[in-house]
């Protein structure tokens, strides 16, 4: 159970604000999540990590001297959005670029590319990493698919490290790659975590048993059996591992790791200890020797029972970023030099947020626009709970959730902007960023990219019209297919997109008008939707229980065909969505 908490929707919002109180010698709340208080050296590369909250110290402890210049954080277990990483990467660049580092899951990758995108179209040098040491998420072969664990820490210190050596953001980012090839991790879970206001858990491992390799999320694992004895469970731990010893160290005599025995929540650091006792034997007998180990809470699960090991192969190079100072939170290493705090003036950050110009069309044309907005976040309430429960078969169930949200915050962006007088492009464009914001998680991440995608097809001054909004669509399809990764067939909202995208186009380049090639592509959209339950899935969370999935539409797919939909109603009832029509002619 979670106990202390006031209303959950508040929980994460209300932790930032409580850590950061408890920690104002280290660190200073910034829209999007946490940054150093302290001077960082001008011109170093600033470390910028994240993800969703509830995995603490990963990732707002981890930041401060010798570690992470700045924390983006998302909701509890959902990746921070688009917005909040560019916030926060703003606000920790010291003049030589930034190396954004978080763990391989689908939100985060898309969130954290679409900033890094933002960030460098602003003459920002920008880098990329994702983290992955789970050994138990995807074989060898697949390594780029495997999840980020605890091995987030040996990979965010050696990057940090190297930073404050004064590393260019080529040589970081080098150095850090050059960490998460050496990493490698494995956890079990013996039971699971109940997020602040929920009835039973998130995710369950049945009663006396024990989930080999479950992630962090509830994410399945790779076997199950009887909770072992202390020394087996290290005996299995180092087994495993020792047969991913990187290739380039098999051969040699004087092996160095560095060693992590993490706690994902609820076990406590002398059940740890009994634990590491047996593995720093069978390290020995491996003739391995350990660097500066670290046993306790790292990278956590909220109040999942459950431990990782986690092993860097160390070489010259890796061991001194290992051994360096660090002072964060909750992670302090060696003698640490205390850091010259800001001052109150250079804490401040002007924030600018002005609307572009629009031409009278274009302002008229954006009321047209929030009122399918509005249409759109109707439905998603309407059907929040069924999208939900379609997500929940081989899912984690919430994408109704953050569609309700994405949606809704969206909506509120989008009534401000029309009463600051923006035009269609920005408004739609707006109204994008707070969907990604509010949403976070994959869904929230590209409706993102579609919904900016379309506003910067209509723009701010020309008249909207069928060929504009098609282009939109078009590029929102190819946006998704960039950042998701995802191809038709693969069971997502692209095997909607598509034909919905194909088919819009023909019939506007065919001329008809805007409103009959969007029935005939909305027709189309829910014929796809329903031919997604044929499918098994090859993208995020649902992959390793694609056979569950088999004869159930694909919940992204179906909130795609139920908004193309609902469009389209309203413009068939005349509604004034339909004024974009005449405005277009």
């Amino acid at each position: 159970m979670t106990y202390l908490f006031n209303q959950p929707s508040a929980f994460a919002s209300e932790l930032i604000e409580g850590f950061v109180a408890a920690n104002a010698d280290k660190v200073r709340q910034v829209s999007g999540g946490v940054v150093r208080s302290t001077r960082s050296k001008p011109g170093s590369v600033a470390l910028v990590i994240g993800g969703g909250s509830g995995h603490y110290p990963a990732f707002s402890g981890l930041v401060g001297q010798g570690m992470a210049h700045g924390a983006a954080m998302g909701n509890l277990f959902a990746s921070p959005s688009a917005q909040q990483i560019y916030n926060v990467a703003r606000a920790a660049e010291n003049g030589g670029g930034v190396l954004l580092a978080f763990g391989n899951y689908a939100g985060d990758v898309l969130h954290f590319g679409q900033a890094c995108e933002r960030l460098k179209a602003e003459g920002i040098a920008c880098e990329l990493l994702a983290v992955t040491d789970d050994i138990s998420s995807a074989t060898l072969d697949e390594r780029d698919k495997r999840r980020g664990v605890a091995g987030d820490l040996a990979v965010f210190k050696a990057a940090a490290a190297a930073a404050e050596a004064g590393y260019s953001l080529a040589e970081v980012a080098r150095l850090a790659r050059h960490a998460n090839h050496r990493t490698r991790s494995l956890g079990v879970a013996f039971s699971g975590c109940t997020l602040p206001g929920a009835q039973q858990p998130l995710f369950e491992v049945a009663h006396g048993t024990m989930a080999l390799g479950m992630g962090i999320h509830g994410e399945p694992g790779i076997d199950e059996c009887a909770i072992p004895a202390a020394d087996t469970l290290a005996e299995l731990f180092v087994s495993h591992l020792m047969k991913e010893r990187p290739e380039e160290m098999s051969a040699r005599s004087d092996q160095r790791v560095a060693v992590i025995l993490n706690g994902l929540g609820s076990v406590k650091y002398e059940e740890l200890f009994v634990v590491y006792r047996r593995v720093a034997q069978l390290l020995a007998a491996e003739g391995l020797q350990v660097v500066e180990p670290e046993v306790g809470e790292f990278v956590t699960s909220f109040n999942m029972a459950g431990a990782s090991l986690t092993l860097m192969w160390l070489d010259d190079e890796l061991e001194t970023f290992w051994r360096a100072p660090a002072n964060a939170p909750a992670f302090r290493k060696g003698s640490v030099i205390i850091a010259e705090p800001l001052s109150d003036i250079e804490q401040l950050l002007p924030e600018i947020d002005t609307v572009p110009a629009a031409s009278k069309v274009s302002q008229q044309a954006a009321s047209c626009v929030l009122s399918m907005i509005e249409a759109i976040a109707e439905v998603i309430e309407i059907n929040a709970n069924e999208l939900g429960r379609i997500d929940a078969v081989a899912g984690d169930g919430d994408h109704g959730i953050g569609m309700e949200r994405g949606s809704l915050g969206a909506l509120e962006k989008a009534r401000e902007m029309l009463q600051r007088q923006a035009g269609a492009g920005t408004l739609l464009c707006r109204a994008a960023d707070a969907w990604a914001d509010k949403a976070g998680g994959t869904s929230g991440a590209l409706w993102g990219v579609a919904l900016t995608a379309i506003g910067t097809a209509i723009g701010d001054q020309q008249r909207p019209n069928a060929q504009r909004v098609a282009l939109g669509v078009q590029h929102a399809k190819e946006g998704i297919m960039h950042f998701g990764k995802a191809k038709p067939g693969d069971k997502t909202l692209v095997d909607v997109l598509v034909p919905f995208s194909d088919c819009l186009t023909s019939r506007v380049n065919a001329g008809d008008s805007l409103a009959d090639a969007w029935a005939a592509a909305a027709k189309q959209a829910s014929r796809s939707a329903e031919e997604t339950a044929g499918l098994l899935p090859k993208m995020g969370r649902a992959r390793p229980l694609a056979e569950k999935s088999l004869g159930t539409p694909d919940a992204g797919a179906v909130s795609l065909a139920l908004i193309v939909n609902k469009v389209l109603a309203q413009l068939q009832a005349g509604t004034p969505v339909q004024q974009l029509q005449e405005i277009s002619e």
